[in-house]
């Protein structure tokens, strides 16, 4: 028995890789999976074969001969299922729906003003349940739910603290799973914006990036030699409470002179409605600053003075390769930018600089989402039973 249960577990770890390569290397041939994985041709093709009536992976005709028959390609059936991704903002929620390669379906934002947790967790819920009910008829349906919160969640997905929500212990996984019956991942919004970026943003190509998500808060995420770097209990990334200030005014954290009292959207909003009125919202700020007004301008460039304050530390701290600015802000890069550029060039050390890249995301505001739905993805083709079998 323990043999039979052995090689049913090689089994699968084979059937995993041979997936893998068919979803990130499509159109591939049999041949050229065996050659890269080091399995036999006859392995190979009895697993691809099980893919395919599994609906997971599809024929798609002959590729070109390297001088013999030509191969028969493959290529990973996105469309057999579809994940739920989901960015949890303190004002706002954005959901995707997506196939199983990340290509968004379909999108829905809501507004909210956090009137009480669970309000807005019933949102999110009518949120979900909408993108649900229009997702196309797929042969595994929806696969899983991925959220990402402002906030520390520990493994069991209860969103352990979420100062700019002032939400405590709300255990959103086993709400959403007890709603939807569906695989549901948590995670930090930070985080779920790095893997967005590596996977499908300005990251696909670097090992070690720092995503810096600026929103009411600001958060990061840490990718260290393409993994996700967690820390030793998982809170890692809370770099938006980095003291710059070592006297500055309370944060919500406890905490004084926090990096996101100054360099967060928040930070700007507050500022330009003691300067121009309660009224003002940030895209009119983005419209005035195109339109030339210095003085919006300025409070711009002086946004971007202290992002780079904050960027020098983490330059400094982790040596990465990029770093990567995402949120609604990349809107304001034209103005941003220069002034963030000074201060590096000034306060952070020559040589983690030297190789040093920093870019606005891509993904403007879908870093999260993306991510986000990819954890769901990614769950699903690591669960023993669902992944590769299907009656």
């Amino acid at each position: 028995m323990k043999q039979t249960g052995d090689l049913n577990l090689v089994k699968k770890i084979n059937k995993s890789i041979v997936l893998h390569h068919i979803r990130t290397d499509s159109p591939i041939s049999r041949a050229r999976i065996a050659e890269i994985t080091g399995l036999t041709k006859a392995t190979v093709s009895s697993l691809v074969n099980e893919l395919i009536e599994s609906s997971l992976v599809d024929e798609i005709g002959v590729g070109e001969s390297s001088g013999g028959r030509k191969p028969m390609m493959l290529l990973f059936n996105g469309t057999a299922g579809y994940a739920i991704g989901v960015d949890l903002g303190v004002h706002d929620i954005l959901a995707v729906l997506t196939d199983l390669t990340g290509k968004v379906v379909r999108e829905k934002r809501v507004n909210h003003d956090n009137p009480s947790a669970q309000e807005v967790i019933d949102l999110l819920k009518a949120t979900i349940r909408d993108l649900i009910n229009g997702a196309p008829e797929s042969v595994y349906g929806i696969i899983g739910i991925g959220i990402g919160v402002p906030g520390i969640c520990d493994e069991d997905g209860t969103l352990l603290f979420a100062p700019n929500l002032e939400w405590e212990n709300v255990p959103l996984q086993k709400y959403m799973e007890e709603t939807f019956h569906i695989p549901v991942v948590i995670d930090n919004e930070a985080n779920a914006g790095a893997v967005g970026e590596k996977q499908f943003g300005a990251g696909r190509e670097t090992a070690n990036l720092v995503y810096v998500s600026i929103g009411i808060g600001i958060g990061a995420g840490i990718i260290i030699k393409g993994e996700l770097y967690r820390g030793a209990t998982g809170f890692s990334g809370e770099i938006g409470h980095i003291s710059i200030q070592h006297d500055g005014p309370k944060c919500r954290c406890g905490s004084l002179g926090c990096w996101e009292l100054y360099a967060s959207e928040h930070a700007l909003l507050e500022r330009a409605r003691q300067e121009f009125g309660s009224s003002i919202t940030l895209e009119m700020l983005l419209r005035k600053a195109e339109a030339g007004d210095a003085a919006i301008i300025a409070l711009f460039e002086r946004l971007g003075y202290f992002l780079g304050v904050g960027v020098v530390n983490i330059i400094n701290s982790y040596n990465p390769e990029f770093v990567i600015l995402g949120g609604r802000l990349a809107g304001a890069e034209k103005w941003l930018m220069k002034p963030l550029l000074q201060l590096l060039e000034k306060r952070s050390l020559p040589h983690p600089r030297k190789l040093l890249n920093v870019a606005f995301s891509e993904l403007s505001d879908r870093s999260t989402v993306l991510g986000a739905a990819s954890f769901a993805v990614t769950k699903f083709f690591a669960s023993t039973t669902v992944s590769v079998e299907h009656n």
